[in-house]
């Protein structure tokens, strides 16, 4: 949505200036007649056309960048099967790793790193653990899970899957109170 608006005030912006600086070139050109006296000073009247010069020029660059389609793709693995193309996105790889490493008990607030090499998919987890699990069992349960899940999943070679433990979650310490 947000796009669309750019787009839309980039075209409403580029067509305002282009008209204002045809305006200003045929002013100063004589093209129109015009009761400024800048005639008098030939400074200003030379950078007042080279002024509305550029910015036509710039209204017709961004009239065009609001109307072209835009052509960038998301980044994606490509595959080739005996039945045509497949492209998978790696935002979608990503939530795959990501669901993957949900499903271990005492891994939190996860965030997932996708990297395409020759080797096959790298896969780069970030986690917060809760603290009461052996982070080595934690860990190596995570990139089990991922690796399994991804590759079964999407049919993609999983490379290496690493994980980063950048905190520890702090549980909630309730004292009693006496009275």
């Amino acid at each position: 949505m947000a796009k669309i608006l750019d787009r839309l005030l980039l075209f409403v912006y580029s067509l305002s200036i282009g008209i204002l600086s045809v305006i200003a070139i045929l002013l100063l050109s004589g093209a129109i007649p015009k009761t400024l006296e800048i005639e008098n000073v030939p400074a200003a009247y030379i950078t007042a056309i080279v002024v509305a010069v550029v910015l036509f020029l710039l209204s017709i660059r961004f009239f065009y960048i609001s109307l072209r389609r835009d052509r960038a793709s998301l980044p994606s693995v490509d595959q080739r099967t005996e039945y045509g193309d497949i492209q998978i996105s790696v935002e979608t790889i990503e939530n795959l790793s990501l669901k993957a490493a949900g499903k271990v008990k005492g891994i939190r607030d996860l965030k997932s790193r996708i990297r395409v090499s020759q080797a096959g998919l790298e896969i780069t987890i970030r986690a917060v653990v809760d603290g009461e699990h052996s982070l080595p069992l934690l860990t190596t349960e995570v990139q089990r899970q991922v690796h399994d899940f991804v590759q079964e999943t999407t049919g993609i070679p999983v490379a290496d899957v690493s994980v980063y433990i950048a905190n520890l979650t702090q549980s909630p310490s309730f004292k009693s109170r006496v009275e």
